[in-house]
């Protein structure tokens, strides 16, 4: 009966979404080829009589296997896709990250897509946050806010369940697909961002999700390298490093120390420093 009634009301969520494309006509989706934006596209193609625009950004803040995946699935998708160069690292403000430094970075992306779409004739630019982001601390949002951007999937009320659901039933191979935000939420608030780092960083995950290990995040304490995966996955990372053997890759990319956290894997772990 539950699961009856759940169903129900993701109908009546994924109603309310056909209703708004359809009155939007033409979108521009800002596209990461992550879960929600991908889902976000899935629909606005389904339900936009006009025009549907996907937009990635390739940057060196973002894992390099994102922006392979985001151009298969919008092929997939027969989307026409633009990809852009964002350079956040030529932004002090970014660079010098401050507890606000995703507003700086989605303040550039969003100025963006915002003139492709004027170029497309296109007024509205929508994103992937959803429900469960108004929980969580994301001072990205403001920016969106700001220049008009729009969330059909939070305004709609489609949390992250809804949306893994949902990509399981249009068989979107994202639907189990573990979250991968910005290589630069893996450094610490205040601490500069560099290339150096974001490259390392990437790198120590690539050999850490070699392991079979989805979730992972490398978070870069200068010269710690700080190990962030799931307790269930605690025993296959340490079969593996049995003789140092991960250690060792990983201290190969700059790192003097390498660090399991014992609480296991958290999503934002570093905003956890943040007074409420």
């Amino acid at each position: 009966m539950q699961k009856i009634e759940q169903e129900k009301t993701l109908d009546q969520k994924l109603d309310t979404i056909k209703q708004y494309f359809i009155k939007r006509q033409s979108v521009v989706v800002a596209f990461s080829g992550g879960v929600d934006s991908t889902l976000l596209l899935r629909l606005a193609v389904e339900f936009t009589p006009g025009k549907v625009l996907a937009v990635s950004s390739k940057s060196s803040v973002s894992p390099k296997d994102e922006i392979e995946l985001g151009a298969k699935l919008a092929l997939e998708l027969g989307v026409e896709h633009i990809i852009i160069d964002t350079n956040e690292l030529e932004n002090p403000k970014f660079v010098s990250n401050p507890t606000n430094r995703c507003y700086y970075c989605k303040s550039g992306l969003f100025s963006r897509l915002k003139k492709i779409g004027s170029e497309y004739r296109i007024e509205t630019v929508i994103d992937g946050t959803n429900f469960d982001d108004i929980t969580d601390y994301r001072p990205g949002m403001l920016a969106g806010q700001e220049l008009g951007v729009e969330s059909p999937l939070k305004d709609c009320r489609l949390t992250k369940d809804d949306i893994r659901i949902l990509s399981k039933k249009y068989n979107l191979y994202t639907w189990d697909k573990a979250a991968s935000p910005c290589l630069s939420s893996r450094v610490p608030y205040n601490s500069e961002i560099t290339l150096e780092k974001l490259m390392r960083i990437d790198k120590a995950e690539i050999i850490i999700r070699a392991l079979g290990i989805k979730e992972v995040r490398v978070r870069d304490h200068e010269q710690i390298a700080r190990i962030e995966i799931p307790k269930k996955d605690f025993g296959l990372f340490l079969a593996a490093d049995s003789n140092s053997e991960i250690t060792d890759q990983i201290k190969a990319l700059g790192y003097k120390y390498v660090s399991l956290d014992s609480n296991g894997f958290r999503s934002g772990s570093l905003n956890e420093v943040l007074k409420k």
